[in-house]
């Protein structure tokens, strides 16, 4: 099995883009969307036990076979008690559901807490990125120009032809100035992207192994999906929704 990561496949050519990011960022969504079902899934369940428990408690209390004698008085009175003692597991289930739901709560909090500050520095840096981006562009339009007009004025008048080289030189080093700092900018968002990547893989590994362990522990759903290793998850999704293995 190949050990697939975040950070080696949702790369996109294009340096204004941010179609990777945004299909892991959709990948976690997902993900904290199963997790409030899970939860919301075992608070129902545990309202459907505690109802069940309190109709069979009710159940157990009512007469039956009240002018009964010696032996069949006692297996009716066993079978009533047998039926108060299901009653109590029911009950004790519906507690350790919901205290299982409250756990995966603070679990699915404290991953949106540690998310948010991740995207919104990821934002951030999108913004910057696309901005400096579209000045580096906009001043390559007026580089161009500019050594356009330059060619022009040589046909023409000297003095024109100066001023012209002036100018373009000084559209040449504020374009070169540009196209320095989106390269910085680029670094500085190709470090970000790929720490994003692995504290997000972190996460998703965390959660898939979370949600198995609960399910196994109080569902018992005894199925091939529950044997699959959380890499298998992740290698799935990553063969499913991968974008590009290069950075622009």
């Amino acid at each position: 099995m190949k050990n697939l990561h975040f950070k080696d496949f949702f790369w996109n050519s294009d340096l204004t883009s941010t179609g990777g990011y945004d299909a892991i960022v959709q990948y976690l969504n997902d993900g904290k969307r199963t997790c409030k079902e899970v939860e919301d899934f075992m608070k129902a369940r545990a309202s459907i036990e505690e109802k069940y428990a309190k109709d069979l408690l009710g159940l157990s209390k009512k007469v039956c076979g009240h002018n009964e004698m010696n032996t069949l008085k006692r297996s009716l009175d066993i079978f009533k008690l047998q039926t108060e003692h299901v009653s109590l597991s029911h009950l004790q289930l519906s507690h350790s559901l919901r205290e299982e739901a409250k756990k995966l709560e603070e679990f699915r909090e404290k991953q949106k807490e540690a998310r948010k500050k991740v995207e919104q520095q990821m934002d951030a840096l999108h913004k910057q990125k696309a901005s400096q981006y579209k000045k580096t562009m906009d001043s390559k339009k007026t580089y161009d120009q500019k050594c356009r007009d330059k060619e022009e004025a040589d046909q023409n008048l000297f003095s024109k032809a100066q001023q012209a080289k002036q100018n373009a030189e000084e559209a040449d080093r504020l374009y070169q100035q540009n196209v320095t700092m989106v390269g910085k900018v680029r670094d500085e968002w190709l470090k970000e992207h790929i720490k994003a990547c692995e504290m997000f893989e972190k996460q998703s590994m965390e959660r898939i192994n979370f949600l198995r362990n609960t399910v196994w522990s109080h569902l018992n759903l005894l199925s091939q999906q529950c044997v699959t290793s959380d890499e298998e998850d992740i290698e799935h999704f990553v063969n499913l929704r991968r974008i590009d293995d290069k950075p622009p």
